[in-house]
């Protein structure tokens, strides 16, 4: 089954291989913007690819009473303009910045929702987020037959690419705080989280909620994989293009300050072995939370999710900052609704 419902919350030591450059697919060949675009599939790095973000277009900015919200359509490469949400808290000149990473095959939606947009931004964080590779509006112009899981390396490595080049973006504005960056991610996005933070220092605070990992097992065992496409991603073939994006050889290598591994027992995508390995693989200092029981993980996310982003609101309120934004902070909750 291809699709997977998904709630807001309810949210370096890669294998040896040669650099492989992906042709980029070329939709309008009058668009000579993004001539010279290489892109390196094999790594989340980008250090073997060349990108090219053009002037971001903006969509709107709607003024709501304790935040803004703007949509703005940013790119790089060819054929795949990202919609972009920013959303910021008002009376904040330089708000930290959580960016929401949520799992295929969740759409914009969460975005535009203003429950989202109050809960998030609760507090003077700003809220950032898009959806992954080939996912939601970024889907378009490939055989039917082709998603999120048979172009697995493809999805990892560009997404991974997306989040430093969103990060490029944000800095470049000049109005949020680049020192108090954090990423929440739930399940295919957590393993993109990994990759990203393995190579971007630029991500201080990590959250994620049941990684993908183990891509062997993942392809063998989950009943995320159709039924009638299994035996395609048990192939070596298959399994040696995804193996130098693998999650439990970038864990160790997780950068960011704070980390927190968080999963369900209940959670049956990822198998159970693979969740142990996960956890075997992290970096010391790393929060590792299992909820065993459904009701033990309401608890902890609280009503409509209301509790999910206060660990990582709070290790990025921890870092230092200016005084000017400290102050703008703490203005922000103070007006901010009851």
């Amino acid at each position: 089954m291809k699709s997977l419902l998904l709630g807001i919350a309810l949210l370096f030591l890669p294998r040896t291989s040669t650099a492989q450059f992906e042709p980029p697919t070329v939709t309008n060949l009058r668009d000579t913007r993004f001539q010279g675009v290489e892109e390196d599939w094999t790594s989340p790095a980008l250090t073997q690819s060349h990108l090219r973000p053009v002037r971001p277009l903006i969509g709107f900015v709607d003024e709501k009473p304790t935040y803004t919200v703007e949509l703005i359509q940013v790119q790089w490469r060819w054929g795949d303009p990202i919609d972009l949400y920013v959303i910021k808290p008002k009376g904040v000149k330089k708000p930290p910045v959580i960016l929401h990473l949520f799992g295929y095959p969740t759409d914009t939606d969460t975005f535009k929702n203003p429950k989202f947009q109050e809960f998030a931004t609760k507090d003077g964080f700003a809220a950032v987020g898009f959806v992954t590779a080939l996912t939601g509006h970024r889907y378009h112009d490939i055989p039917m037959k082709k998603w999120f899981l048979s172009e697995l390396q493809q999805c990892l490595a560009v997404s991974a690419h997306d989040v430093q080049m969103v990060l490029d973006y944000l800095a470049a504005r000049g109005d949020l705080d680049m020192d108090r960056v954090g990423v929440f991610a739930q399940l295919s996005s957590a393993s993109i989280g990994i990759l990203t933070s393995a190579v971007d220092p630029r991500i201080k605070v990590l959250d994620t909620w049941d990684p993908w990992c183990d891509w062997p097992a993942f392809m063998a065992f989950s009943p995320f994989v159709p039924k009638d496409e299994r035996a395609d991603y048990v192939k070596p073939e298959f399994l040696s293009k995804v193996a130098t994006l693998e999650p439990l050889e970038w864990m160790p290598k997780v950068q960011a300050k704070k980390f927190r591994l968080q999963q369900r027992a209940f959670e049956k995508e990822t198998p159970e072995t693979s969740k142990e390995k996960l956890q075997a693989a992290a970096p010391p200092g790393t929060t590792v939370v299992m909820f065993i029981a459904r009701n033990d993980f309401a608890k902890a996310i609280g009503a409509g999710g209301s509790n999910s982003l206060d660990w990582i609101k709070g290790e990025l309120r921890s870092l230092p900052a200016g005084a000017e934004s400290t102050t703008a902070v703490q203005k922000s909750a103070e007006l901010a609704p009851r």
